[in-house]
């Protein structure tokens, strides 16, 4: 089983933590080839492309020019521990033990713009680029295009090593594009949370958000392979209800 989750907007590169895990991008090389593009922008450029504020584009465009590999702790930090967000509160990754570290290490994987796919240890330095950005590079119209069908073919060479070839869906829309579900070759499981308000249960974005992260981490720490027992998850009050779900789609329902 692989859990897929999207990245964050905010980043936290100032918090250091001794003794924790870490690795290369697989796609170190891809993510080298798109920055070299996007250091042809202007901080004007940018700021239309990603349709953020001067001062935000002034500072992306400051990190496209001081990205640099080789990464290290020096200059770079792990995924899971840099990003900031309602996922990442939810994950509270910076708790987790050696043991869940290793496990999270093996079944969570984040999707992402400017590194593809990552495994949560994997080393990053600060950047924004959202999948959906329609940037136009040497592949394509936009980066999905750009990333075609290499973050699918990854994980299929990945779940042929899992007993439970499953894919948990915990992304957003905008990232799982990425994936090519047609040939990916796994059970497919999209969990949805919903939340009781004004008399009815509806998605409300900061909640989901946070609970796909605590679905995640109830994962790591139940050291959970098998998708089926996703159905237990009951932290926060979510209880999964089997007359609005589907073979594909989980609903999660909660009462605040």
């Amino acid at each position: 089983m692989l859990m897929l989750i999207s990245p964050a907007k905010s980043l936290d590169f100032e918090s250091t933590f001794d003794e924790v895990i870490h690795s290369t991008p697989d796609f170190l090389e891809d993510s080298e080839i798109l920055i070299q593009q996007l250091r042809e922008l202007s901080p004007q450029d940018v700021g239309r492309l990603m349709k953020i504020s001067d001062k935000l584009a002034d500072l992306n465009f400051g990190r496209f020019l001081n990205w640099q590999p080789p990464f290290s702790l020096d200059n770079a930090k792990q995924a899971v521990l840099a990003f900031q967000g309602d996922v990442y509160q939810g994950l509270q990754a910076e708790t987790f033990t050696a043991k869940q570290a290793e496990f999270a290490q093996g079944h969570l994987r984040i999707l992402s713009g400017l590194y593809g796919l990552l495994r949560p240890y994997d080393l990053i330095q600060p950047y924004r680029l959202e999948m959906g950005t329609k940037f136009k590079n040497n592949l394509g119209k936009d980066l999905y295009a750009f990333w075609g069908n290499k973050l699918t073919d990854v994980l299929n060479e990945e779940l042929v090593h899992h007993k439970s070839p499953t894919v948990v869906n915990l992304a957003s829309n905008e990232y799982f594009k990425s994936i090519n579900k047609k040939q990916l070759k796994a059970e497919l499981v999209t969990p949805v949370f919903k939340d009781y308000k004004n008399g009815q249960y509806k998605i409300i974005s900061f909640y989901a958000k946070k609970a796909r992260g605590l679905m995640a981490a109830y994962a790591i720490k139940k050291n959970i392979t098998n998708a089926e027992k996703l159905k237990q998850f009951d932290v926060d009050g979510y209880q999964f209800s089997q007359n609005d779900s589907s073979d594909k789609e989980w609903v999660f329902l909660r009462k605040l």
